[in-house]
């Protein structure tokens, strides 16, 4: 069976111009389902879609994960279509295997108090007497922070806020967000609070909330990331667990904690499909579990 999956290497080469490490690892691959194949005493000619789903198993209780799972059962696809469309094969056994499903990791999600210790020691350090440009530094990082919790904005649409769509009364701001499409977001008093104090430190002209020297006008959100981070390392809270997207996910899960509609909290986060939201109700039932876990009297049983 080896020449058919030489030809077939052939070509993806001639034909597709695979590059040598693609061709590679679909030589490994479909080594491996060949071997599989044989130790059925059947041929790839005449293998049924059984196979191939028993193929699959194996590599999972072998351990492999979905993604590499995944991309074996691509490299046999595209070698059964090979055969069925140079009339080796009249069947293809992939054609309705499904491919196996990635599990989305859950967001890291910092607890209420930890945020709260982050917030704390953000206001204290902008209101301690400092040299000008770090006391600027920091009252910068506070209403970044204060705002980011308060409304869940991407770090990217946080960054790049214009003056003008927060220093209004208005208990709202507009947001651009993904495919410049707008939507509405409240604010709290402490987020209006927190610009209010930061905006005596802007010029009077300034286009951009967090205005920067670098060519966009506006805070790099790198730098924002660096600063958040350090803050998290004096606050005593491991800065590997902390980062703007973060706070953006400690604003769903906390919101959806205290009884917030899913359909809400989508709609603030700007996401498109409400499948994306879903995945902080995974978090919640994380958590409930393991409070079952821990704390019911017969857990142990």
């Amino acid at each position: 069976m080896s020449h058919l999956v030489g030809a077939f290497l052939e070509m993806m080469s001639a034909e597709r111009g695979a590059a040598a490490n693609t061709i590679a690892a679909y030589r490994r691959d479909l080594t491996s389902y060949a071997g599989f194949v044989a130790g059925k005493k059947q041929t790839l000619l005449d293998c049924p879609r059984e196979t191939v789903n028993a193929y699959l198993d194996g590599l999972k209780a072998e351990g492999l994960s979905a993604s590499s799972s995944a991309r074996h059962l691509s490299a046999i696809r595209q070698f059964h279509k090979f055969l069925c469309a140079d009339g080796m094969r009249g069947d293809d056994p992939t054609r309705i295997v499904a491919s196996p499903k990635t599990r989305r990791p859950l967001p890291k999600v910092l607890s209420v108090a930890e945020v709260d210790k982050l917030l704390k020691l953000a206001e204290e350090e902008a209101n301690a007497e400092a040299i000008p440009a770090r006391q600027e530094a920091a009252l910068r990082l506070y209403c970044l922070l204060e705002m980011l919790y308060a409304t869940g904005l991407r770090v990217s649409e946080l960054v790049a806020l214009k003056r003008s769509a927060v220093m209004r009364e208005s208990s709202f701001i507009t947001v651009v967000g993904k495919g410049n499409k707008d939507r509405v977001v409240p604010m709290n008093d402490r987020a209006r609070d927190a610009v209010r104090a930061w905006a005596k430190m802007l010029p009077k002209d300034a286009t951009w909330l967090f205005p920067a020297k670098g060519e966009s006008g506006h805070l790099a959100r790198q730098v924002f990331a660096r600063d958040l981070k350090a803050l998290a390392g004096r606050a005593g809270i491991s800065s590997a667990r902390v980062a703007p997207h973060v706070l953006r996910h400690a604003f769903a899960s906390h919101l959806l904690a205290g009884g917030a509609d899913l359909r809400v909290v989508q709609m603030l986060l700007g996401h498109a499909d409400i499948s994306t939201t879903q995945i902080y109700t995974h978090v919640l039932d994380e958590k409930l579990r393991n409070l079952v876990e821990t704390h019911h009297p017969l857990a142990g049983g």
